[in-house]
C-alpha cells in the first residue's frame, strides 16, 4: 500500500501547496504529522521546513526544526542533513542538544515506524 503525503516545498514536478489560513495550514501540518507518523522521510523534511521558515501555520521555532531535518538524514533524506547543519549555526549547543533530546523522544515514543 502507498502511503500519500502532501508536500510542503514545491520543486519542478509538483505544484506548491500555499495555506491560506492558519486552519489550512494546521491541517497541512497534521497531515505530515501522521504521515511522519508512518514513516514518511518526506514529511519529516517538510516538518522542518515549516518550522525552520514559521509557515504553515507554524511559528518559526529552529529547535523542532532542527529536530525534523535530523529524522529525516537519519532517515536517508539527503537534502535534511544539509538543512539541519543551515539552523545549527542559528543555534547554541543547548539548542542542538535539546533538538537531539527531542528527536530521540520521538523515536522512542514509537511514532516513527520502524
Amino acid at each position: 500500500m502507498s502511503q500519500g503525503w502532501i508536500k510542503l516545498v514545491a520543486d519542478e514536478n509538483a505544484p506548491s501547496v500555499a495555506a491560506e489560513s492558519t486552519a489550512s495550514g494546521d491541517l497541512l501540518v497534521a497531515t505530515c504529522l501522521a504521515a511522519a507518523a508512518n514513516g514518511d522521510n518526506n514529511a519529516l523534511f517538510d516538518l522542518g521546513v515549516a518550522y525552520s521558515t514559521g509557515s504553515h501555520g507554524v511559528p518559526c521555532d529552529m529547535i523542532e526544526a532542527h529536530k525534523w531535518f535530523n529524522l529525516a538524514a537519519v532517515g536517508g533524506h539527503e537534502e535534511a542533513g544539509y538543512c539541519r547543519a543551515d539552523v545549527s549555526d542559528e543555534m547554541t549547543a543547548r539548542e542542538i542538544a535539546e533538538a537531539q533530546r527531542r528527536a530521540r523522544e520521538w523515536l522512542r515514543s514509537g511514532r516513527a515506524a520502524a
